[in-house]
């Protein structure tokens, strides 16, 4: 299949980029950070997660944050809700946008929502209950779809099944994640054409981590089977706290910069993301994990 002509970026540096920072970032901060990214073009950016502070503690103030957001009306900005408690906070700020999520691996579901995966369904149901009386939209997130840090490598038919069952409860988008980044072309690839014979692709996103260096190139693989939805996080931020070993996000700079070589559309400015990734970056105080974001920063 011939790459897609116009692909959607997903900004998820606000929250899957911040959740697993050591020390907290200031509220403030995170407000302007997600300002600065709406003016670069991008139309969906993944504000935060409405997670128990137990759990999350650098994500403790997402109400605060996504009322201080100033909505622009063509930027979507979906919230992670774990279960029916953070969906109803979400509701309570007027979240129009959410993503639930599961994973097909059992110990991985375990340890991130200490649920079992066909609970983690029964509580995906009862939300999408609420989420199409409420006509909110709604993504799904599959986590270690690729392999799992307590399972090893994950079987294709495992991630179909689940992200079929997902497409039924009625999630617009289904994003597929390679949590802990061990992905290659070729598993890529023998994941989406399981997926996509229960799934269409014009209902599925890749969200990579780029632990062993393979991200681009699987985004890359990913593009040749027609996806056109990529998560990625500005300046290379990210990281699971329940995935041992996970690295950052995919660069959002260095994606852009693939996109824009394979002549993609995306609506989305370069220069302005690198100075949005150089501004979260300076004030966590360490470098951009982005290679095109220090090319252009040191010329």
């Amino acid at each position: 299949m011939a790459f897609p002509k116009v692909v959607k970026l997903v900004e998820v540096g606000p929250r899957d980029g911040l959740q697993n920072e050591a020390h907290i970032i200031p509220t403030a901060t995170k407000i302007a950070f997600i300002e600065q990214l709406s003016e670069t073009g991008l139309t969906v950016i993944e504000a935060t997660s409405f997670v128990s502070p137990k759990w999350i503690p650098q994500l403790a103030d997402h109400q605060t944050v996504f009322e201080g957001i100033h909505k622009k009306p063509h930027i979507h900005y979906p919230v992670l809700v774990p279960n029916m408690q953070g969906l109803e906070s979400a509701l309570a700020v007027g979240v129009k946008d959410i993503a639930v999520f599961t994973s097909p691996s059992e110990l991985f579901s375990q340890h991130n929502t200490h649920c079992s995966v066909a609970e983690s369904v029964v509580r995906i149901t009862n939300m999408m209950k609420i989420a199409k009386q409420r006509h909110l939209h709604v993504r799904g997130y599959l986590s270690c779809v690729l392999g799992c840090p307590y399972e090893g490598e994950m079987i294709p038919e495992k991630v179909t099944d689940l992200a079929a069952t997902l497409l039924a409860l009625g999630c617009e988008e289904i994003s597929l994640g390679d949590t802990i980044g061990i992905g290659t072309p070729l598993k890529t690839q023998r994941m989406l054409n399981a997926v996509m014979e229960k799934v269409p692709v014009e209902k599925l996103a890749v969200h990579f981590h780029d632990t062993y260096g393979q991200a681009l190139v699987n985004i890359y693989a990913a593009l040749e089977l027609g996806v056109r939805v990529i998560d990625s996080s500005v300046a290379g931020l990210g990281g699971c706290p329940y995935a041992k070993g996970a690295s950052g996000n995919v660069a959002t700079e260095d994606v852009l910069y693939l996109l824009q070589g394979l002549g993609i559309e995306t609506g989305v400015d370069l220069q302005k993301l690198v100075q949005a990734g150089r501004f979260i970056a300076e004030q966590i105080g360490c470098q951009p994990q982005s290679k095109v974001n220090q090319a252009m920063y040191d010329s």
